[in-house]
């Protein structure tokens, strides 16, 4: 088989983007309704205000993503449009409240609880994160929650709240290379933080898998990414995805390289066979996409399982 060709080139050569880079716009009675009812109790997903492109396919498959600990992030990396500054510690105590009222509005089956970095609260916000997983499994303890959390500065303090809330999947995104982690995350983020985290959660909580995300276009080598996934994979990553970075606004960071199709694909074999259980690699995959596929995955060799033992 030949090896896909991994190509280096800078913003000289970005004509603009590739066309599968298009995503159709969420329509359908389903979607409609949704977005009626969550209106009506004024209730918000991270997939409209993102505008993320797979929303109506993960919608349709009763799986969303919300936004805790509000709004402003107190880091400012170069690849997110999140606005930055200082919360000031104010937090939304209703916001336990408000993720089971989505769950049971939009019928979801699976929950990603995400949330904007907040080092202006003592635990960094790992207590209220915490507090809203559990809620969820005491009104919907049939639902997957899986976090997209902060660091929490990797103490094991803070880790450790978190983590016993008992979510399905715990995610920490590493976001890039090593050698292009600063500038491209804010200098209180950091490569061997992240590392340190996942590594953290796979080692006293084995029972939950632990996810990260690189994003691919910012001027990384593939052997660059191969090291970051043996990295990950020696920290105990069980589940990793990939996606194309978009350059939000001409004041971050710019497009280095728009991946094709082939190297999508290439990485996600490299990623199987380093061990990775579950692997998402495209264009226009985000973090939380296909995140229930995970579930899937795991109820498909527990059948496999129970039919060899029989």
């Amino acid at each position: 088989m030949t090896e896909t060709k991994f190509t280096k080139y800078g913003k000289k050569n970005l004509v603009g983007k590739p066309r599968y880079l298009k995503s159709k716009i969420p329509k359908g009675d389903n979607y409609k309704s949704i977005k009626t009812q969550l209106r009506q109790k004024n209730l918000y997903t991270v997939c409209e205000e993102a505008k993320c492109p797979n929303l109506g396919e993960c919608w349709d498959a009763r799986t969303a993503t919300m936004m805790v600990m509000g709004d402003t992030c107190t880091r400012a990396c170069k690849f997110c449009h999140v606005k930055t500054g200082n919360p000031k510690g104010l937090l939304d105590l209703e916001e336990p409240k408000k993720a089971s009222e989505m769950v049971e509005t939009m019928g979801l089956k699976y929950l990603v609880i995400t949330s904007v970095d907040r080092d202006d609260l003592p635990d960094f916000g790992a207590s209220h994160f915490a507090a809203v997983v559990s809620q969820v499994a005491v009104d919907h303890p049939e639902v997957k929650v899986e976090v997209l959390i902060p660091d929490f500065d990797a103490q094991e303090e803070h880790m450790h709240t978190l983590a016993k809330s008992k979510p399905f999947v715990i995610a920490q995104n590493i976001e890039t290379v090593k050698r292009l982690t600063h500038p491209v995350r804010d200098r209180r983020a950091g490569y061997e933080k992240t590392l340190k985290a996942l590594k953290f959660y796979a080692d006293n909580y084995p029972e939950i898998a632990t996810k990260t995300s690189l994003m691919v276009g910012l001027g990384e080598t593939k052997q660059e990414l191969v090291e970051t996934m043996q990295d990950l994979r020696e920290a105990g990553v069980k589940i990793i995805t990939f996606g194309q970075y978009l350059r939000p606004t001409l004041a971050h960071l710019e497009v280095q390289k728009y991946y094709e199709l082939a190297e999508f694909d290439h990485l996600k074999k490299i990623a199987y066979d380093l061990g990775f259980e579950f692997v998402a690699s495209g264009p226009m995959v985000r973090s939380s996409y296909k995140a229930a596929e995970y579930l899937e995955f795991l109820n498909e060799k527990m059948d496999e399982k129970i039919n060899w033992n029989k």
